[in-house]
Order: structure tokens, then C-alpha cells, then sequence
């Protein structure tokens, strides 16, 4: 198994090549993480993938955003279909040969049509959610409940501006620059998909409140403590990739 290197972070931020299948907007992202305990992440994740850490901690993230303007590349947004809300539980793992992305545990979403294209087509765990979001001078009040979770999370938090290119090789890099997705089949077979974006451009969040109970939806330790990084990002116009098996050993 061989860790992953700073030049296959960096290479992974380039354009994939072939088409595209999709285009979409991401606005309105708050990244919250924790450090968790690296056995506890390895438990969870199919044979094949393994912890990715910074300085020998892994991390998990509750990622509520805004996704506007999804459609396929040959066809124009829908105004019904195409702008919704996903909240993401995610981790960061490695394959073997180091390459470097993300593990969804679970991903939101209150559009249901959303919900059962990319249980299908991309093979991640999505969940049926009501979810509101209110954006006014400048900040943003967000709500999510999942279908078979009594608890709503909340959140209230600025959105980004004045954002700067995360340093590399810190913390806030590691856990925002991210271009790969890993998924499973019902079968346990190993999937990869590319995105493509500019770098995100942060900034501290200003984050009046926050939950993590998404966390405990997907059975972990709901921490009693506030995030230890919070960041908002400003907008990204992203460019979806189709998903690949992977020779995962």
C-alpha cells in the first residue's frame, strides 16, 4: 500500500481526460471537521481503500451546500430539476497505489429524482431529506432532516468572501482539495469518478451555529466539541466525469 504523494494531490487537480457528463454549481459550502480515530474510519470503508491522514489524523466532514444548474452536458438546466440542496458525511481515503479522494457515508438531498440518478448511476449512498436554506444579507440559514432521523440540523453561517487559495500541504488544503470520488456497488466493487474545478478560494466560516448530528446518523460519536477547521468557499462552476471501475487490490 503506498501513501499518497504531493505531486499525485497536485496532478489530480488537473482536467481528466475524455468528456464530461455533467456540469453543475456548488455555492454556499461550509466545510465542518472533526478528527476521528483512523481504526474507527477503516472499520467503515470497503476492502480496497484506506485512510488518508494529515500528519497522522484522519478526518470526517459535514459539508452542507447548494447545487445549482446540474444537467447533462448537452442539455440546459430545468428550473425544477436542477437547483436543490445536499449536506455530505464524508471522509478522506487513499486506493493502493495512493491515489487520494473521497468516501461519502451518506449525501442529502432534498430534490428525490437527484437522489435515485445517483444511487444509480454513481453508486453513492444518498438519502431522501427535507432540507430549507434562506440566504439574506450575506449569511445563510440552513436546515436538513433526513426522512428516518427525528434530529434537524441546523446551521448559520456567513458565505464566503474575500476567499484565498488554500496553502499547500496544510490542513485546510488536504481536506477541501479533493477531486476524485470512491463508490460501491451492492457487491462491494470499487468505483471512481473525477471532478473538475478551479481551487476553492476560502475563508474562515463565521459559523453562528452548527450540528453534528449527521455524524450520528451514520452511527459515529456525535462530538460534544465544535468543529476543529471551519471554512466556507466561494462558488465553483464544476465539470463531472463518468464513474470507472477501479482495479482496486
Amino acid at each position: 500500500m503506498n501513501a499518497p504523494t504531493h505531486s499525485q494531490r497536485l496532478a489530480l487537480r488537473e482536467m481528466p481526460p475524455g468528456p464530461a457528463v455533467m456540469r453543475q454549481r456548488w455555492s454556499g459550502l461550509l466545510f465542518l471537521h472533526w478528527p476521528m480515530p483512523v481504526e474507527m474510519i477503516a472499520s467503515r470503508l470497503p476492502r480496497g481503500l484506506h485512510v488518508d491522514t494529515h500528519e497522522g489524523v484522519a478526518w470526517i466532514g459535514v459539508v452542507p451546500f447548494f447545487m445549482e444548474r446540474v444537467r447533462p452536458v448537452c442539455l440546459p438546466p430545468v428550473p425544477w430539476l436542477s437547483w436543490f440542496l445536499e449536506l455530505n458525511v464524508r471522509t478522506y481515503v487513499h486506493d493502493a497505489d495512493g491515489n487520494p479522494g473521497v468516501w461519502f457515508f451518506s449525501l442529502d438531498c432534498n430534490q428525490p429524482l437527484a437522489v435515485e440518478i445517483a444511487r444509480r448511476a454513481f453508486h453513492l449512498p444518498y438519502q431522501h431529506a427535507q432540507m430549507s436554506a434562506l440566504r439574506e444579507g450575506g449569511r445563510i440559514e440552513y436546515e436538513c432532516r433526513r426522512r428516518s432521523a427525528s434530529q434537524v440540523a441546523g446551521f448559520e453561517y456567513a458565505a464566503a468572501s474575500g476567499g484565498v487559495s488554500a496553502g499547500e500541504g496544510t490542513l485546510e488544503w488536504f481536506l477541501v482539495e479533493r477531486y476524485l470520488l470512491f463508490s460501491a456497488d451492492r457487491d462491494g466493487r470499487i468505483y471512481t469518478g473525477r471532478v473538475h474545478h478551479a481551487p476553492y478560494r476560502i475563508a474562515r466560516a463565521d459559523c453562528r451555529a452548527w450540528s453534528a448530528a449527521p455524524l450520528g446518523w451514520e452511527g459515529f460519536p456525535v462530538p460534544e466539541t465544535p468543529p476543529a477547521s471551519m471554512w466556507v468557499a466561494e462558488p465553483v462552476d464544476v465539470s463531472v466525469f463518468p464513474l470507472r471501475a477501479a482495479g482496486v487490490r
